[in-house]
Formats: C-alpha cells, structure tokens, sequence
C-alpha cells in the first residue's frame, strides 16, 4: 500500500539539479523535446481550434549550475492546457517564453510547437466542404532582452511543369508538391496568411473532396498556371519581401515528380 509522503522527508531530499558544476561550462539549451500535449490554437480572428501538438521547452544554463529543474518544463503545458486556459496564438508566444524564463530563474529560453492544423475549404464549382490538414511550427526565442519569433507552414499544392507543356503535343506531367515557408515575425502574424500565399504561387491548391466538376475546373486551372519549383520560390518570396510584417523569411518548394524517381527542390532565404 503506497503512503502519502511526509512532508518532513520531501523537504529534506536533496535539490541535486540546483547544485554547482566545477566544469563552470554554460548550456545554450537543455530541456525537453517531444512530448506531445493538446493545444487549443486560435489563428486570428478564426475559432480556436484543438489539435495535438509536440513541444520542445528548453533554457541556456549558467555555467555554474547542475542542471535544470526537468518537472517545472513539463508544468508550463499543464498550465497552457488546463482547463479555461485561453487557446494560445502566435502575438501569445511571447508570454510563454516569458514565464519559461521566469520560472526557471533562466538568462534565456526557447519554445518549439509542432501541430497539424485544419482548414475547412469549399471547392470551387460543386461548393462541397471538407477538411484539409497543413503542418504548423511556431518557435519563440528569448535571450536575455531580445525575442524573436517564428512561422513556418507547410503547404501541399500541385505544380505543372511549363516545359512538360511547352513540348508536348497535348497533356503535361504535374504532381504533387510542398511549399514549405518559415517567417521572422516583427509584426502579428496569421498561419491563414502564410496559407494563402503559397497557395496562390501554386498551380493549383488542393481540396479534401472534389466532384467531377472540380476536378476539370482545377486540372484546366493548374494547365492555364505552370509552374517550375524555381517559380514557387520566387513568387513567394516576392510576396513576402513586400511585407513589412517579416523581418526575415525563408521559403522552400519540393515538387514529387510524376515522370522522375526524384524531387526537384529550391530555396530563397533572406533575413533568416
């Protein structure tokens, strides 16, 4: 039979993280990463919406302590998702970081959510309504008096190839291809956004469900918009660099060829 633990004899069992190391070598991070808790997300003026999300909490260590106190990591997610919590947002990030540090006496810390989020979409002729899923990852960093914080989305679209078109008689391979955006944030910053932008760079968006006549609407749409995975990242990256809102980006496209055994792959970053 398990006795409640006296509390006499917790006060006197040893605070052995809190100790000194002779070493005097500091940390940049030590902490937790994936474990995985449910998150309540609102996105702007969008409904809150619950999803499972895995966290990485870390904090720099002084050169003179043993370590971090392990426990007080994972009872900052309790307190984020406990019951009549307010859902977290992105501008949110930064109180979270901020407690981190507090609560773990810490020169600096860093946050890292990983979720899927859902985005209820109506195709564009039947106006049939389904879900589709986007992988989200917010981080915010806080050191000493300087925070940042970042976005990143990734966006499944479909991508035609322009030259597949140009030559052949009739037809041109298209596949299936991932946008993948990272931002630096100055400004509030919406996921939906992010969502957008790489959507309309692409050939085409993708829907959960299509009727017949949705399918030709987008298979016509993506053949009207070719596009190279040289052109995804350029047309993104054009739109980002016109916002004042990102004091950097970087911005990634994968096309999973249809007529190769590989991925065509490009990259722009600036800031970042």
């Amino acid at each position: 039979m398990n006795r409640p633990e006296n509390p006499s004899t917790l006060m006197s069992i040893p605070d052995t993280q809190a100790g000194s190391d002779e070493r005097n070598l500091a940390i940049d991070r030590v902490g937790i990463r994936g474990l995985r808790y449910p998150l309540a997300f609102a996105d702007g003026d969008a409904p809150p919406q619950t999803t499972i999300a895995t966290f990485g909490v870390m904090v720099a260590l002084p050169g003179d302590r043993k370590g971090t106190h392990m426990s007080r990591l994972v009872q900052i997610l309790e307190d984020l998702t406990a019951p009549g919590a307010a859902p977290l947002t992105v501008p949110g990030m930064r109180a979270l970081v901020d407690q981190l540090v507090v609560r773990l006496d810490a020169p600096g810390g860093r946050v890292e959510i990983a979720f899927p989020w859902f985005v209820r979409k109506t195709a564009p002729i039947s106006g049939v309504a389904s879900l589709l899923d986007y992988e989200v990852r917010l981080a915010a960093e806080l050191a000493g008096d300087r925070y940042a914080s970042f976005v990143t989305v990734a966006v499944p679209v479909t991508s035609l190839c322009p030259c597949s078109k140009e030559i052949a008689e009739y037809g041109a391979h298209n596949q299936r291809s991932t946008i993948t955006i990272s931002v630096r944030a100055r400004g509030a910053v919406c996921v939906g956004d992010l969502l957008r932008v790489a959507e309309t760079e692409a050939s085409s968006e993708l829907y959960g469900i299509l009727k017949r006549a949705d399918e030709k609407y987008l298979t016509e749409r993506a053949y009207d918009n070719p596009r190279f995975v040289e052109d995804l990242v350029r047309g993104v990256a054009s739109r980002l660099s016109a916002d004042a809102r990102f004091a950097g980006f970087a911005v990634e496209a994968e096309n999973f060829e249809s007529i190769h055994n590989h991925s065509a792959f490009a990259r722009i970053a600036k800031g970042l």
